[in-house]
């Protein structure tokens, strides 16, 4: 893993999303056709890149398919499971929004809170089955109280991962069915034949996906704009070069796109880091993808001290922000974007990835200066709620309608003035 210092760590730090015009052409296709004929056009595409042969009749996900990958998932891993939903279903619930309506002197105001009628969430099955991704985007939407969540995922040659399915099926989703890519996100949006379509979408995916979410929104609302993984790792003298190496191949090897960075303050700590990162990659089964992630996206940065290696992380705003430090806690105030931060040399990212409670879905390349982690405000709204009394109404009145006549909609002030008789 190569060191970098100077103005030639430049070429790591700012990546963006990017929308790519032969990408953005094959979905705006891919949408226009799903939009035009509906459940053929997702089976086409379904064939085309899957392999999947599918018919109205298997494009939905049957309870003798769950049954089946039941049957295929052991029983302590299905125990660690359903002990992952609890930790995050129960930290859902404890975050989530709440009416707030106030009265005073006649006035009510204030808001409700109130949940969308259905969610789609998009479940990668590319380079890796997600089961995880399974409940970091149901979860979040039933906590929310959702009525009917929907979940895509890609059937690799008419197949879904087991633990996939049987992570659907516990976490509560109440449809899931066998599409991926910009076909999938096409379904969800505008509905098919046989898919109802949803609210909002939520949930990762490749550039196709990420660049179908873009352009679907305004038809449905979507949680944000996530790309390659990512991991920024800021360490101190205090850290352990193993386990920073460790935790730097747990993100590169997601994909070959995926980025990931250290910062530090001890150089003998980076080439140390450095060391260990080629001895845990050569042992690596993927490893030929965390090489090449690796090598275009990853490196480590030797700083004058912590406070300029916050700012740096400030400035590329990560997925995954590991603060393996002596003080993480004196850190964190000057954070002001990442996606998730892990306090401490014992809190690895993939605790934040299966299990602690907090949400997984990331924003990515940037976006964490203006997106957030994935909770359950995406599938709420807030209406706002307003209520007079004849007396409140009487005492504000003139404002009222003062300022109506000042945009000269005489109507509006009349409104006002035909509960004054």
């Amino acid at each position: 893993m190569k060191i970098y210092g100077g103005e030639d760590r430049k070429r790591i730090l700012s990546r963006a999303f990017d929308a790519r015009e032969e990408e953005l052409k094959r979905v705006r296709e891919i949408l226009a056709d799903v939009r035009a004929r509906g459940d053929a056009a997702v089976f086409d595409c379904e064939k085309r890149f899957d392999g999947t042969e599918l018919t109205a009749g298997s494009f939905r996900v049957s309870e003798a398919e769950f049954a089946a990958a039941y049957a295929e998932v052991p029983p302590a891993l299905l125990d660690s499971l359903r002990r992952a939903i609890r930790n995050i279903y129960d930290y859902h619930k404890r975050t989530g929004r709440r009416d707030n309506l106030v009265t005073e002197n006649g006035r009510t105001t204030g808001y409700v809170v109130r949940p969308v009628d259905a969610a789609g969430i998009y479940v990668p099955g590319g380079t890796a089955p997600l089961s995880s991704s399974v409940c970091m985007g149901i979860l979040p939407a039933k906590a929310a109280g959702v009525k009917r969540i929907v979940v895509t995922t890609p059937a690799k040659y008419g197949k879904i991962a087991p633990l996939t399915l049987v992570a659907a099926k516990e976490c509560g989703a109440d449809e899931v069915y066998k599409a991926g890519g910009a076909q999938a996100i096409a379904a969800l949006a505008y509905g098919t034949e046989s898919l109802k379509k949803v609210d909002v979408i939520a949930g990762p995916g490749n550039i196709y996906v990420t660049l179908a979410k873009k352009e679907v929104y305004g038809q449905v609302g979507i949680d944000m704009l996530a790309g390659p993984s990512e991991i920024l790792i800021l360490a101190d003298g205090s850290a352990d070069a193993d386990c920073v190496a460790a935790d730097v191949l747990s993100q590169a090897e997601h994909d070959a796109l995926a980025r990931a960075i250290v910062i530090t303050d001890d150089h003998a700590l980076a080439e140390g880091i450095s060391a260990r990162v080629e001895v845990r990659l050569a042992a690596l089964p993927r490893k030929e993808i965390a090489a090449k992630a690796l090598a275009d996206n990853g490196g480590i940065i030797v700083v004058r001290d912590l406070r300029e290696g916050v700012e740096i992380a400030n400035e590329i705003a990560p997925e995954h922000l590991e603060l393996a430090v002596k003080d993480p806690e004196a850190l964190l105030p000057l954070v002001r974007n990442a996606g998730a931060v892990f306090l401490g040399h014992d809190t690895p990212e993939p605790v934040g990835d299966y299990f602690a409670g907090p949400d997984h879905v990331l924003p990515t390349g940037g976006s964490a200066k203006f997106f957030q982690v994935l909770n359950e405000d995406v599938f709420t709204r807030k209406m706002s709620v307003v209520g007079y009394t004849r007396g409140a109404l009487r005492e504000d009145a003139a404002d009222i309608v003062a300022l109506a006549r000042s945009e000269e909609l005489e109507a509006h002030a009349r409104a006002v003035l035909a509960r004054m008789k």
